[in-house]
Parts: C-alpha cells; sequence; structure tokens
C-alpha cells in the first residue's frame, strides 16, 4: 500500500530528528562500564538471595543419603519426591496447614477491608477529633505493655485456645492504614467532590470510588499482611498450648527443629539407642528441609501476581506523610 504525502513528510521529518540528535543519544564509554558492573552486581545479588531456597530445594528432591553425609551443595543427584509425599504421614500437619492458610486468607481480607475503610474516614477533616484518633494510633506503632500483659489481656478476653486469637488482633495494623491514608489523599479530591455533588454517601463512595481506585496500595498491604500470617508462630506457641489442633505451620516446624535438637543430645550417650536416635535425627533433617520448602512456596506462588501492584503501591503510600 502507497504511503500518503503526509506519512512520507512524517517519515523524513523522524529520520531527521533522529539524525539531527544522534550524537545526544550515543552510549558513552563511561555509562557501558557503569552497566556491566550494576548488571554484575545485582545479578550477584540476586543469586545471593536465591540460593538459600535452591540449596532447600535441591535437599529435598535428592537421595536422602547423600542428604544425610552433607554431599548435596549445588546440583541434586539422585532425584526423588518420596520426602514430599511423605509428608503427608507426618502427624497433624495437614490441619496446621489449614489453620494456617485459613488464617492468612481470613485475616488478610479482613485487614485489607479495615484498613481501607479507616485510612479513608481519616482523611476527612469532619471526622469527630480526627486529630486525636489518628495521633492514636500512631503511637500504638511505638508503645505497647510488653508480652506479659498481653497475654494476660488476651486470656481475660478468652482468645487462648481459641482460633481468633489469630484473627481479631490483626485486624488494625496501623503502619497498613497509614499507608491507604497517603495514597488516597493523592487521589483528585474532585473526584469525590462531584459525586457528593450528585448524592453519595460515604460509603457509597468509599464502594464504588475509593476502593477501585485504592487497588495498588491494597495489593501491597494484602502482601504484607498474608506474610505475616503465614510466617507467624508466636502467637500459636504462647496461647495455643494444650490445643495442637490449632498449631500454625511455623509452630509445627519450630517444633519438630526442637525435637531433632534433643535428639542430637541424645546421641552423646552412646549405644544402641544413640545410633536409633542419630539416624531419627538424620532423618528429620530431610523432613525439615522438605517442610521449609512447602512453607514457603504459596508465598512464591503469590507473589509475582501481586508485584505490579506491590512496586506501584509502595511508592505512591509512601510519597506524603
Amino acid at each position: 500500500m502507497a504511503k500518503t504525502a503526509q506519512e512520507k513528510l512524517d517519515a523524513k521529518r523522524e529520520k531527521a530528528y533522529y539524525k539531527k540528535h544522534k550524537k545526544m543519544y550515543r552510549t558513552k564509554p563511561g555509562d557501558v562500564i557503569f552497566n556491566i558492573f550494576n548488571y554484575i552486581f545485582f545479578s550477584a545479588f540476586t543469586l545471593t538471595c536465591i540460593f538459600p531456597f535452591y540449596y532447600l530445594f535441591i535437599n529435598t528432591v535428592s537421595d536422602n543419603e547423600l542428604v544425610k553425609r552433607g554431599l548435596i551443595n549445588f546440583y541434586p543427584k539422585g532425584f526423588n519426591v518420596d520426602n514430599y509425599i511423605a509428608l503427608r504421614e507426618v502427624g497433624d500437619l495437614g490441619t496446621s496447614f489449614i489453620v494456617t492458610i485459613s488464617r492468612t486468607l481470613i485475616g488478610t481480607a479482613l485487614m485489607v477491608v479495615a484498613s481501607a475503610f479507616v485510612g479513608y474516614i481519616v482523611t476527612k477533616q469532619e471526622m469527630w477529633h480526627r486529630s486525636f484518633w489518628y495521633r492514636f494510633l500512631v503511637i500504638t506503632m511505638y508503645f505497647n505493655a510488653g508480652l506479659i500483659p498481653w497475654y494476660l489481656n488476651m486470656a481475660l478476653l478468652g482468645l487462648t485456645k481459641n482460633y481468633l486469637a489469630y484473627i481479631i488482633p490483626t485486624i488494625v495494623a496501623p503502619y497498613n492504614i497509614i499507608l491507604v491514608k497517603t495514597y488516597i489523599e493523592s487521589i483528585p479530591a474532585e473526584l469525590e467532590e462531584s459525586a457528593f455533588i450528585d448524592g453519595a454517601s460515604y460509603m457509597v463512595v468509599f464502594r464504588k470510588l475509593i476502593w477501585p481506585l485504592s487497588k495498588p496500595i491494597l495489593a501491597t498491604i494484602a502482601i504484607f499482611g498474608a506474610v505475616g500470617h503465614w510466617n507467624s508462630f508466636q502467637d500459636s506457641l504462647i496461647l495455643m498450648q494444650g490445643n495442637e489442633k490449632l498449631f500454625t505451620l511455623q509452630h509445627r516446624l519450630y517444633n519438630y527443629l526442637n525435637q531433632s535438637s534433643n535428639l542430637g543430645t541424645l546421641m552423646s550417650q552412646g549405644g544402641t539407642a544413640a545410633q536409633q536416635a542419630m539416624e531419627q535425627a538424620l532423618n528429620s533433617k530431610v523432613i525439615k528441609y522438605t517442610i521449609s520448602m512447602v512453607s514457603v512456596i504459596p508465598i512464591f506462588c503469590v507473589y509475582p501476581f501481586m508485584q505490579r501492584y506491590f512496586e506501584k503501591g509502595i511508592m505512591l503510600g509512601a510519597v506524603k506523610g
């Protein structure tokens, strides 16, 4: 198809512009050297971050005898997936996995909704004693009563040996509320004003305007909340003693680590019992690797899909204080 006179003129102008500014965009030797060192440094940094997880993985899919002798360092040997299949026989691991997933999904969802709504209402100047409540919220980030008063308070509220202990205390997250508030303040006020002129209430504005526009920052705090719930074990360790059905996956892993250490102490006693203990300890080493790998897989699966929201949300939510 023949080009029109205007298309030919545009192409000629583009060619002339590129020729005129060619020297300006030419890469200098210093830039090339900087880019080379930049790529080398960040490549090495990336490999350093990835290697611990890679090391766990290759030890879980290698021959157990080689793993016991510490011969797996850089690549798997004697490929097998029996370790992952054997996890089904580890006592109460499935229950712990369900508890951890459920608390992560429910706790994160409630935290995101609460952070979004509270972050929105503290941006309203007409809120009753707005400055006091916002400052009170910020103060809680720096001061707390301590572990023992926290436990006594949870006990008085009936949250020991109770699944709700995983959910209720995490609904209000001051740092996440501040991020949401800052992000909402970056949304043009004219959008809300036009909605109010059309007769929309605060709840309608929040649901149909603020919530959709705040997806980047909400995705960001969702990542924070999900990782926190998934990795948490202290609340399970302190509050769930006597109710093993509510142990989280991380708490179960912590127990396996302690059991392995205790078996290692028995090895110094000598005799057949020590040999059996040593064998169990070596087997538990493989189990620990496998459980550790399983515990990080969900985060690896979720994070790539949230990455684009995470980068945008954390930058926009941190522009103003």
